[in-house]
């Protein structure tokens, strides 16, 4: 079932309302589900790969955290926030100013960053990990079963 972005996410609290919550795809929700957004997206970088390994590692051990406390939501939402660190690092390593399109329309040619593919690396490495991980894939089945 697709993110449900009809709901007013600035009143909700979805970890006291889970049952609300759907998946989505990919990063859908990523910047608007509370309490999650604010907990994670003030550890969110990616400009250097110092930096994406600090980010990548203190949002896994919050993904981490919020599995020791029986929390999908939180996990899920820390793999968007792992997933996004990949996806932006990565833009913004093929097109300075993270911009793929120029003001025609037309596509702009690479021009690889090293350090930006790097951090995208990093934050790759972790969102892999998640991604193969048979207890958060279980828990995700189980949620979409039970609340769509």
């Amino acid at each position: 079932m697709a993110f449900n972005y009809d709901l007013d996410y600035s009143t909700l609290n979805l970890r006291e309302q889970p049952e609300l919550y759907k998946v989505g795809r990919g990063e859908q929700g990523v910047l608007l589900v509370e309490p999650y957004k604010s907990e994670i997206l003030g550890h969110w970088r990616f400009k250097t790969p110092e930096l994406a390994q600090i980010s990548a590692q203190t949002i896994y051990a919050m993904f981490e955290e919020y599995r020791e406390h029986d929390d999908f939501v939180g996990m899920d939402m820390a793999r968007k926030f792992i997933q996004m660190g990949y996806t932006r690092a990565r833009r913004y390593a093929n097109y300075p100013g993270g911009r793929k399109y120029n003001e025609d329309g037309s596509i702009k040619e690479r021009n690889i960053d090293n350090q930006k593919a790097q951090a995208a690396q990093i934050f790759k490495t972790y969102w892999d990990k998640i991604r193969a991980d048979q207890d958060y894939l279980k828990r995700k089945k189980a949620h979409q079963r039970q609340f769509g």
